[in-house]
């Protein structure tokens, strides 16, 4: 597969994409997708915005009421670009990890390491540290950049080394370990490095549905190809559109939705760092907010403490990170007159791809391809199957799925068709309707979570002999982490035994994993080979509940957790 030449210096990533034969099929329809050979990401988004529609134009929000204009966000993620490549001796290729919530200074961050010609690794704050060091040691980055409120595990990972900066602790003027003080000594101009369309931006870990997260791959063109397909087509935004929601920066679902699509039509962004559904409606209500993205969840829930008033305001509404039900549509509809926007998208595409808006959407089903894609239905051989039936999704368009280095890019990719680990049905009028997952993959309030990450982290405990993980239905969440657990000889599986092993799992990874149902049994299900038989699990926990039988879920909360 011929390639522009690049402008990294240091050529990992290049070095790393996968063998050309094993790429899907990429296809560049609209006009909108013909971008120049030389184009860098960042500087499209801020520089061409602020050249387009002024400095002075909002950009970011926070729901204190501070406010960043294009123009200082202009500044400040030059000032990034220059901390990174004068200080730090950053040159293009390098990788930088970013660790933070949903604030401004992250996304200055974000630009800034794009314009320095670098490639961003975008990480979840939650993530515990030896989640983090299994990220540094598939990307490599020479820097992080992390808020200070989230440091010292990443420190822990980094160790000598990755240089880590923080920012937001207040600290003084001088301080070389702060990002902030950095800058406050840069002057502000930069220009961006003259990029590649097609070197890469930006490393996105996945979820990790085998227990080692697959980092994808995504070029400075694919960054814009989502604005100028998804949102271009079916949010249709202007320059008046202000964005809010949940999902993180860290998520591909949360970088579109509150940071490229607003940038990319001179629109500006709501970005709260931590909050639930009805203390996201307040605020996106307080701001203004035209276009909101959130899980089924959030809505569910902003729903039953009958605020359904704080949407009323949205000009669009988007549903995605998990199966969005005809009764949810319908519940938000009937209290808000709101059409919700449902749609599937995934890491390895950057964003959604079948949606729907308006007059074109059938409650119940996802809805047709986005424009720039099309998509079919596959069997298990990677034959297209016609209407009606059941099989694996499978997209083609102007992204594609590219792993780092990884083997497992043969799972992915079929025939050329990405292929997404769900199982869909198509109609006669080209509108798919979710079904289930296809793998291991467990979507809880709008979070992915790897069920063999976290049987990794359960099989830890020490009083735990062998677990196995799987996901069940929950009216608000969507689904839920149920762990079924073998423990050893003599130790009593009792309520103290499970908080302790949940509380665990919480210390051990992202406190958002852990099982919510935690069922002691003697043994596990396993074929004449020895290989775990989760569905029998799956048949048995139906039979026990059809029976009535307790389960002994304790239901937690915690601090941790961003969305219901």
């Amino acid at each position: 597969m011929s390639m522009m030449p690049s402008a990294h210096v240091d050529t990992f990533t290049r070095d790393h994409l996968p063998p050309a034969d094993t790429w899907p099929a990429l296809e560049f329809t609209l006009p909108e997708l013909q971008y120049p050979e030389r184009l860098n990401a960042a500087a499209v988004l801020i520089d061409d915005a602020v050249e387009q529609y002024g400095a002075d134009r909002p950009a970011l929000w926070t729901p204190d009421g501070a406010v960043w204009t294009y123009g200082q966000l202009q500044t400040r993620s030059n000032q990034v670009a220059q901390v990174l490549t004068e200080d730090l001796g950053v040159v293009p290729g390098n990788r930088v990890l970013l660790r933070g919530p949903n604030n401004p200074w992250i996304v200055a961050a974000w630009l800034g390491v794009l314009k320095a010609g670098a490639v961003v690794v975008t990480t979840m704050p939650m993530l515990r540290s030896a989640e983090v060091s299994t990220l540094i040691q598939l990307t490599k980055p020479l820097v992080a950049i992390s808020d200070h409120r989230f440091r010292d595990e990443l420190a822990v990972a980094a160790g000598d080394d990755v240089t880590v900066l923080t920012y937001g602790a207040g600290k003084g003027f001088d301080d070389d370990g702060d990002l902030v003080s950095r800058c406050g000594h840069k002057s502000g101009k930069f220009t961006a490095v003259d990029t590649s369309a097609d070197d890469v931006a930006l490393l996105g870990p996945t979820s990790g549905t085998t227990g080692v997260p697959k980092v994808t791959m995504h070029f400075h063109r694919d960054i814009l190809a989502n604005a100028d397909t998804f949102a271009r087509y079916i949010l249709q935004p202007t320059a008046d559109d202000v964005f809010a929601g949940s999902p993180p920066l860290a998520f591909t679902f949360g970088l579109g939705g509150l940071v490229v699509f607003p940038l990319r039509f001179g629109a500006s962004s709501l970005l709260t760092e931590k909050a639930g559904p009805v203390e996201l409606a307040e605020h996106a209500s307080k701001a203004g907010a035209t276009i909101l993205f959130t899980a089924p969840t959030a809505y569910r829930a902003i729903l039953k403490e009958k605020r359904g008033d704080l949407l009323r305001g949205l000009r669009i509404a988007v549903s995605a990170g998990e199966h969005l039900s005809k009764e949810t549509w319908e519940a938000v509809h009937e209290a808000t007159g709101l059409r919700l926007v449902n749609g599937i998208g995934a890491t390895e595409m950057l964003h959604v791809f079948i949606s729907a808006a308006g007059d074109d959407i059938r409650p119940g089903t996802t809805g047709r391809v986005v424009p720039g894609f099309r998509a079919t239905i596959l069997d298990n051989d990677g034959n297209e199957l016609g209407p009606g039936a059941m099989g694996r999704l499978a997209v083609i368009g102007p992204t594609g799925c590219r792993y780092l280095d990884d083997p497992r890019q043969a799972n992915y990719v079929v025939r050329g068709w990405n292929v997404t680990g769900d199982t869909f049905s198509m109609d006669a009028d080209g509108y798919f309707t979710y079904q289930a997952r296809s793998d291991n993959m467990i979507v809880s309030s709008g979070y992915n979570i790897g069920a063999p990450e976290v049987e990794a982290a359960i099989d830890q405990h020490p009083d735990v002999m062998e677990n196995a993980v799987i996901g069940i239905p929950d009216e608000e969440r969507g689904s839920i982490v149920c762990a079924f657990v073998v423990l050893r000889e003599g130790v009593t599986g009792d309520a103290a035994k499970r908080k302790e092993i949940q509380d665990f799992v919480k210390q051990t990874i992202a406190p958002y994993k852990y099982p919510r149902d935690v069922r002691f049994v003697a043994e596990l299900p396993r074929n004449p080979s020895g290989k775990l038989q989760h569905f029998k699990l799956r048949d048995r926990l139906l039979t026990e509940d059809a029976a009535g039988n307790a389960s002994g879920t304790e239901q937690l909360t915690h601090a941790g957790q961003s969305q219901a």
